[in-house]
């Protein structure tokens, strides 16, 4: 199964954000599952994986780097701070080399709040995400199956900070994605915490606990709302593509290094 993804090069704004005819969800207080990337070294083996190469014509969006396996080059824990740098060098036929973490398999989940705290890298070509995929990809292929970004951000437009959702019939390619996006201040210079609640009638995204997306549940199916299996996280720093290398690749930003301060999953409790 193909776990790839395409972005737009434009949003389409969400709906509004501060609706409130919906259940009262609650989360638990204490992380289920999280890294805190207290241990230097590789990241923990027992929760992250990777995806590797350069698969689908660049990962389906025309991307420029080889994503490597296990490589403290290109991904590694040091101070409390996961690392994902992407380098310039010749490596497998590609001019760039980075890092795709993902939790498949070792932290699949349905429901629950998703918290990111990271730093954004500067420099026009890189396409920093944290991000959600289907793990059993139930209802087909992309975007079928749903994708859930937290939190992605090219280089080109330093401070902006972009949350999208994916499915069969909300995406760019069709024209009809739902997706917002929120300036921030000192992205690229500062930790800022990135979130998605995640409940059975709503989709919100937040920047700094300041809620700022909201994607209903319409209650038409599976196209509109593929969001009740089970989906796994990414953390990645690609190259160029289709959306961060619209405006090309400034060859003088490398190294360039996505931050990750840590990352924590809290249960719903009343689904």
């Amino acid at each position: 199964m193909m776990s790839f993804w395409i972005l737009p090069l434009i949003s389409i704004l969400s709906v509004n954000p501060d609706s409130t005819q919906v259940r009262a969800y609650k989360f638990a207080e204490t992380p289920i599952w999280r890294d805190e990337f207290d241990k230097d070294g590789l990241p923990d083996s027992k929760k992250w994986g990777y995806d590797v190469g350069s698969k689908y014509n660049g990962w389906g969006n025309h991307e420029l780097q080889y994503y490597t396996d296990a490589n403290l080059k290109n991904a590694y824990v040091a101070d409390g701070i996961l690392n994902i740098k992407a380098i310039k060098e010749q490596h497998e036929g590609l001019n760039y080399t980075s890092a795709r973490l993902v939790s498949k398999d070792k932290g699949d989940f349905l429901y629950g709040r998703f918290v990111v705290r990271a730093k954004v890298p500067k420099g026009k070509g890189t396409w920093a995400a944290a991000w959600m995929l289907p793990t059993d990809w139930v209802y087909g292929n992309w975007p079928h199956s749903g994708e859930i970004d937290i939190m992605e951000h090219v280089g080109y437009d330093e401070d902006a900070i972009h949350i999208t959702v994916h499915t069969k019939d909300y995406n760019h390619t069709i024209g009809t994605q739902k997706g917002v996006m929120k300036r921030i201040e000192h992205a690229t210079t500062a930790f800022h915490e990135y979130r998605i609640d995640w409940t059975p009638e709503y989709i919100r995204g937040f920047v700094d606990d300041v809620q700022i997306y909201d994607f209903p549940n319409e209650g038409k199916g599976n196209a509109v709302w593929p969001f009740d299996k089970r989906f796994h996280l990414l953390l990645n720093l690609a190259i160029g593509g289709d959306w961060g290398g619209a405006k090309g690749v400034d060859v003088t930003a490398f190294p360039a290094v996505m931050q990750v301060d840590y990352v924590r999953v809290y249960n719903l409790l009343n689904p």
